[in-house]
Formats: structure tokens, sequence, C-alpha cells
């Protein structure tokens, strides 16, 4: 296949003469997506770059000649789309056809949408312009999605199958058991449970986040508190209070901010920094924007994160080096600071290890947003 600049992309149908670029100078071929124009008589009259690197078609071998034989296109039941949506006839309201996936020769997926020109209202067709693009974002989005299934139902059986066997056991066997065996087997299947919630309200936040829809409940929030409940919480648990250094600096702005949200955040930054990282976690919370807003810093004195991996680290399924987990809680932690209009980054600490540093600005109460 030749260069698509081998021949004019785009012409004026009646003279043949280059055609395409307005008052801002955009020229077609300057399009990310495929556009394909045909004209009344159904002769295309325009056929991009991005057109011909999708169709595999040269644009000179397109130009000039009727639609559905420059783009010929079949839904995925076999039938030619052309003949069936016949753009230049059927009722002269119709504007277009919205965007679907239609086969190209040799069974290649494309997404194309058509738009129906007309002069005035009513008017035969004048234009029917048509864009392409390919399927590679949709795959992938899909295969994301199919892998985010997959994760989740493989988390859910692990717990699931310990609650199903606890309590059928105890049910099978009440009499046999201990009142220590029996509490044991209920806080085992409690833990599970707590588990299985956990699970679900990060599938939730994932939903939400992507449809940013994810919704903030702003009230007084005073951060340095929360953030020594959560060492708290680590020291209670079984782990050093040495291990944990907070820093809290003075003239900490008022903060507004999802109490429950900031609490996701912290937890799942403390979680990583105990998980992943070594020696002493230290937090510090200072003011920001020239008071105008909070950040945290999280670091730890462990291996930290190399270089290559630190831009993939918001991503969804990012384990690290070390196994475990879902892989969803920092993508869920980036997506809470976002909602929240705040900013979050990641580097290396001074004692080597992972820093991890958010903002929130101060904002206001949500019943005066």
């Amino acid at each position: 296949m030749g260069s698509p600049r081998d021949a004019d992309t785009c012409t004026d149908g009646a003279a043949g003469r280059p055609s395409g670029t307005g008052a801002a100078g955009l020229v077609p071929d300057d399009l990310p997506d495929g556009l394909v124009v045909a004209d009344e008589r159904g002769l295309v009259v325009c056929f991009n770059a991005a057109a011909a690197r999708i169709t595999a078609r040269r644009p000179g071998d397109a130009l000039g000649r009727p639609l559905a034989e420059a783009l010929p296109l079949e839904d995925l039941d076999g039938r030619r789309w052309w003949a069936c949506t016949d753009p230049y006839g059927g009722l002269r309201t119709r504007t277009g056809q919205p965007e679907r996936n239609l086969l190209l020769p040799g069974g290649r997926e494309v997404l194309v949408s058509a738009r129906y020109v007309r002069a005035h209202r009513l008017g035969p067709v004048a234009r029917v312009v048509v864009s392409l693009r390919g399927t590679e974002a949709r795959r992938r989005t899909e295969r994301s999605h199919a892998e985010l299934i997959a994760t989740v139902a493989h988390e859910l059986r692990s717990p699931l199958t310990s609650v199903k066997g606890f309590t059928a056991t105890l049910l099978a066997k009440w009499e046999r058991f201990t009142d220590d065996q029996k509490r044991l087997m209920l806080e085992t299947v409690d833990a599970d449970a707590d588990r299985v919630t956990r699970l679900i309200a990060e599938l939730l936040d994932i939903s939400r986040i992507d449809a940013g829809r994810l919704e903030v409940r702003r009230q007084p929030v005073d951060m340095p508190a929360a953030v020594r409940r959560h060492v708290g919480a680590h020291v209670a648990a079984g782990l050093a209070a040495d291990r944990f250094e907070v820093a809290v600096a003075p003239g900490l702005p008022a903060l507004w901010a999802d109490p429950d949200k900031v609490d996701q955040i912290l937890g799942n930054l403390l979680e990583n920094a105990v998980r992943h990282g070594e020696g002493t976690v230290t937090i510090e919370v200072e003011p920001a924007g020239g008071a105008e807003g909070t950040a945290v810093t999280v670091s730890d004195e462990g291996p930290g994160i190399p270089e290559d991996s630190m831009p993939r680290v918001f991503t969804r399924f990012w384990r690290g080096s070390k196994r475990g987990g879902t892989g969803l809680g920092l993508y869920i932690v980036k997506g809470i600071v976002e909602a929240h209009g705040g900013t979050i980054d990641i580097g290396r600490a001074p004692g080597g290890g992972a820093r991890f540093r958010f903002t929130l600005p101060a904002a206001v109460p949500a019943h005066m947003a």
C-alpha cells in the first residue's frame, strides 16, 4: 500500500480541487479518526490518512468511487451495511447512524458512525460524513473489565469458601466444640465477612471512579487526629509504636473533606508502607499551596519502587514485586484524591523507600458548594 498522501485525500466533488482546510487551517489528514465524505451523488470526495490506515486502502483508490464500494462494510450478521441503511433514501427526518461495530473485508472490526448532512430540513442528503475508529481502545477497556471481574471473583472465592466451611461445620457439629473453639471459628467468619465487604466496596468505588460519579461529602476533618488514629490501630494490631513517626507542622488550614474517604486514603497508604516497606514509617502533615490545603506524606525505609514502575503505580492491578491483594487500592486512592480536587504523586524517600504525597484543598462544606 502506498502512502496516504500519494493522492489528494479530499477534493471538491465537482471540480476535483483539494478541499477541507477551514478557517482554522484544519486539514482532514490531521484528524486522529478516519474521515470519509460522500457527496450528493454518493461518490467519495474525502478519504483522510486515518481512514486509509484503518481500512488499509489508498485514498486514490477510494476517491470518486461510490461509498459502498470505497468503504464496503458489513454488520456482524453479514449484511451489507450501506444497502441496509440506505443513507440517500428512506425517511428525510434521519440525521445519521450512531456508532456501532462493523466489519471491513477480511473480518477486521471498526467503529463506524455517520452523519447525513442536508442543505435544509427534510431536504435531500447533500453529504454523508462517516467517522471511523479502530477497536483497540475498546478492546483494552473490555480486557480491563474482564480482568477486574476475574480478580474480584478470585479474591471473593477464598473468604466465601472459609465462611461456608466454618458455618457448615458449626451447624453440623455444634455440640462437639468448646466455647473457645466456637468463638475462634466465628471470629474467622467475621473477619472473612469483613474482607468480602471491603472487596465489594472496592468494586463499587472503581465503578464510580470510572464513571466520574464518586461522591464526596465534605465535613470538617482533623487530619493529624485521623493519622494518629490509623497509627494507633496498627500499634494495637501488634506493630511496635516506634515503627511510626508522625510529624505535624503548625498552621494547618481548616480542611473540609469526606472523612470516610480520607480514612480510605490513609488506611491504604499506611498498609502499603507497613506491608511492603521496612524501617520507620514517617507520616508528615503540613500546609500546602500557601495554606490553601493540606499535604500528607507517607514514606518508609524499604527498597522503594523501581523508577520504571512508578508510572504504573496508580493503575489497576499494580502489585509491585510482592504479590497479594487485588492491586486496586492505589488506583482507588488516586480516584478519591482527584475527586476532592487534590493531587497525589510518588517518589523516593530520603531513606531510600517509597514516598507517597497527596494534597487536599481546604475547600468548603458540601452544603455551600
